[in-house]
């Protein structure tokens, strides 16, 4: 049977008219993209992770078995609001990407590796993975494998409640797997409103990039935007899970866009939010939406047929906790707690690019001025650059030299050093080249941030 566009070419050429080709012709080897999200459901009790207060605490560690799922820290007394697992994946020839948003303090490497080994369980193909945390710090906790993160603000793993969140991240990509279809994209920015406030008192970042996908007849299939805040818009005093400011606008602009919204936190080590208190955050979160709304309507999708994935393997020192850093300059600077094995000496950033837009994921909280260093290098080769903080992994936070010894919690909780987090940065803005090199350079895969292995 001969196709209708074919039919139609014919009698349009018979009659001398050109025709003009359709979206589905130009997209025949579109990227293919799909999206889901659902409800993230944690047993009941489950304590919040993102402050380490005394307010969160117990007065005792739960040793006597009080709670099924809290050690450290109080249970939850429900939700403020829904939690949310959302997922976009993208695919074109053998490059597949799977990015899942989850309203979490943060992930580790260990809960990114259960939830790859979880997804070939379960058949899905193979794919360059994405996990990104919006930072909210009324989230649920007791997931992470790691006792100092624990102690600190996440309380003690509870293997019912990592299974829960790893596999609602499975479903949601298989789900989004599932859906996948030919799809146009469009990167757009747009200035945030006046929302955040800096730790350091130093110039902040207020783009907001947005990602629009859409089907090839321009019905909406995903929205991802990338901004930087924290999600402390919520107190210590509150003990109902939440997704904080950062759920509740993308709530907003999933009930008016009806598709999953997936948002990306940026370099967030510095950025807090400008006010406080719940009905600061509800105001917040409507002022975010409606820009982020304003992006996507201006956004004008375009057919895509390139989907790049470079990944990049740093090793780091040994982590400890500078005296110098948390209490100021008049501590020697030999005063330290070592960390030991329980930091990782070692960790990835996956970089990649669809068409003209390119993201790369950092492991932590990045001081602004840093993730800025990294979207100004990257402009040279894409014109839309998103910084994943808080993804695949959380190492603390990353400043500049000059910042790190303020005394400031930002400084203090710099564990591996200032200068990691400028060769971090210098690696993270190597990867995105290395997405578009220039001609005869030959990719890398890995690099170093540890000076003791650099004669090795």
């Amino acid at each position: 049977m001969i196709g209708r566009s074919l039919v139609l070419g014919l009698l349009l050429g018979a009659a001398g008219i050109t025709p003009i080709a359709t979206a589905a012709d130009r997209c025949a080897e579109c990227v293919t993209a799909g999206a889901a999200s659902e409800t993230l459901r944690v047993p009941p009790g489950t304590p919040l992770a993102g402050y380490g207060a005394m307010k969160r605490r117990l007065l005792f560690p739960d040793v006597f078995d009080r709670y099924a799922h809290a050690f450290w820290f109080k249970p939850s007394l429900g939700e403020r609001d829904r939690l949310v697992t959302r997922a976009l994946v993208l695919e074109a020839g053998a490059t597949r990407l799977a990015w899942v948003a989850l309203d979490l303090i943060a992930v580790d490497g260990t809960f990114v590796q259960a939830l790859q080994d979880r997804l070939a369980r379960a058949g899905v193909p193979a794919a360059a993975l994405v996990v990104s945390a919006s930072h909210t710090h009324s989230g649920p906790g007791a997931f992470m494998d790691s006792a100092v993160m624990g102690f600190v603000a996440v309380d003690r793993l509870d293997a019912e409640v990592r299974d829960a969140l790893v596999a609602s991240a499975v479903s949601a990509i298989r789900q989004a797997d599932q859906a996948r279809a030919p799809a146009l994209a469009a990167a757009t920015s747009v200035s945030a409103p006046a929302v955040t406030a800096s730790r350091l008192g130093k110039p902040l970042d207020p783009e907001i990039v947005v990602l629009k996908l859409t089907t090839l007849g321009g019905s909406p299939l995903a929205l991802v935007w990338n901004f930087a805040i924290h999600g402390t818009m919520l107190s210590a005093s509150n003990r109902r899970l939440s997704g904080d400011v950062m759920g509740v606008a993308s709530a907003r602009l999933e009930q008016k866009l009806g598709v999953p919204a997936l948002f990306v936190n940026g370099a967030v080590g510095d950025v807090s939010p400008a006010r406080h208190g719940e009905a600061a955050m509800v105001e917040t979160a409507a002022a975010l939406a409606a820009a982020v709304e304003a992006g996507w309507t201006q956004a004008r999708p375009v057919p895509v047929t390139t989907l790049q994935v470079a990944e990049r393997r740093v090793r780091l020192p040994a982590a400890a906790v500078s005296l110098e850093r948390c209490l100021g300059s008049w501590v020697p600077g030999f005063f330290a707690v070592p960390l030991g094995s329980a930091m990782p000496r070692a960790v990835s950033l996956v970089a990649a690019a669809l068409g003209d837009t390119a993201w790369v994921t950092f492991p932590g909280e990045l001081q602004t001025a840093l993730g800025q260093t990294i979207k100004r290098e990257a402009h040279a080769r894409f014109a839309s650059v998103v910084v994943a903080g808080v993804s695949n992994d959380y190492l603390g936070y990353f400043t500049s030299r000059a910042d790190a010894r303020s005394g400031k919690y930002v400084a203090c909780a710099t564990v591996y050093g200032p200068p990691v987090g400028r060769c971090l940065t210098e690696a993270a803005i190597d990867a995105l080249r290395g997405l578009r090199p220039e001609s005869g350079a030959a990719p890398r895969t890995a690099s170093t941030c540890d000076p003791g292995t650099e004669s090795r």
